[in-house]
């Protein structure tokens, strides 16, 4: 194959790994749609994953610290709500669904954080 082949797949493995992470978060909170206990069950999860995120994103006082760290440490205060999703979407424990699950309450984490910073609330 020869090199304008090569950069149209590779192109186009992005374009469909971009695609994926933007509905991987609607996907997954419909894990459960053919069960509607099941679905109200990860609804109210991520629900409360989500509020956690919420009330633990707070400005910083420095102002200026590392946005990627803030947020990690933001995720970690609410591991315990975001356990509770895996499980509740994830029996098989299959990791590509838990590490998905994972980046979505990372991604939240820096969003809320960022709102945060930027109203003083979030």
């Amino acid at each position: 194959m020869n090199l304008a082949g090569q950069s149209i797949r590779a192109v186009g493995a992005v374009l469909a790994l971009f695609l994926g992470a933007c509905n991987s978060a609607s996907m997954l909170s419909e894990a459960g749609h053919s069960n509607p206990k099941l679905a109200t069950q990860i609804k109210r999860l991520y629900e409360a994953r989500d509020a956690c995120l919420e009330k633990n994103a707070v400005p910083s006082a420095g102002g200026q610290a590392d946005v990627a760290s803030l947020a990690r440490a933001i995720s970690l205060s609410c591991s315990a709500d975001t356990e509770r999703l895996v499980a509740a979407i994830n029996p098989s424990g299959d990791p590509r669904v838990s590490a998905a699950i994972l980046r979505d309450t990372d991604a939240r984490s820096v969003r809320y954080m960022l709102l945060a910073r930027s109203d003083g609330r979030s």
